[in-house]
């Protein structure tokens, strides 16, 4: 008959051995009964901001990541303290492997762009969309906080879409999550321009 005490003495052993690259977040305790749990979840680090010849740009190619920073600040320019303010901001967005024949209808892409200000609650005073022939569709949607712009390649299924804001009241984290459901992109890029640099134009 085995010895009670080694028993117990191994299992408890076992469970203080050196853990596997799995284990390594788990303590002694959490081992010895085999209960596992999760790493944290990963914050996503800002996009980077360069400086160029009196642009400030900050370019992205992760849409989570990018779409939570802009998030982060409910007046819609998130500016870090290493930043010069600026009088507005030019957020570009390239989305490539869209759906094409969503982005060959001037009713769909203008709706799109419409209901793209007003979830981002910019303040519409006129819009303009044309459908060209064989395709693609060019418009913009003039809020009073300034420009959103769409011009589109069905055939490349690709769309090119400008959101240029100042103020402190448009969203427009909102309007790049809209404008992602209604065109389904496979990949998109982002680049903000600083629009109006305080030392600029002070």
């Amino acid at each position: 008959m085995a010895n009670p005490y080694i028993l117990v003495s191994s299992l408890v052993l076992g469970a203080l051995a050196v853990p596997s690259p799995t284990e390594v977040k788990l303590s002694w305790v959490k081992r010895l009964f085999g209960i596992r749990v999760r790493a944290p979840k990963a914050v996503s680090a800002p996009p980077r901001i360069e400086n160029e010849a009196g642009w400030t740009l900050i370019p992205a190619a992760d849409p989570e990541a990018f779409s939570e920073w802009l998030g982060r600040d409910e007046e819609g320019l998130p500016f870090r303290p290493d930043e010069i303010p600026s009088l507005g901001s030019h957020l570009l967005i390239e989305m490539y492997g869209c759906n094409g024949s969503k982005l060959e209808a001037e009713e769909f892409v203008g709706k799109a762009m419409r209901d793209a200000a007003d979830a981002s609650k910019a303040t519409v005073v006129a819009q303009s969309f044309h459908e060209f022939k064989p395709y693609g569709v060019s418009g913009a949607v003039i809020i009073q906080e300034s420009h959103y712009t769409i011009h589109t390649w069905p055939e490349h299924r690709y769309a090119a879409i400008d959101l240029f804001y100042c103020g402190g009241s448009v969203l427009v984290h909102k309007a790049v999550d809209l404008l992602r459901d209604r065109f389904e992109p496979e990949r998109i890029k982002f680049l903000v321009v600083r629009r109006g640099l305080q030392n600029d134009v002070d």
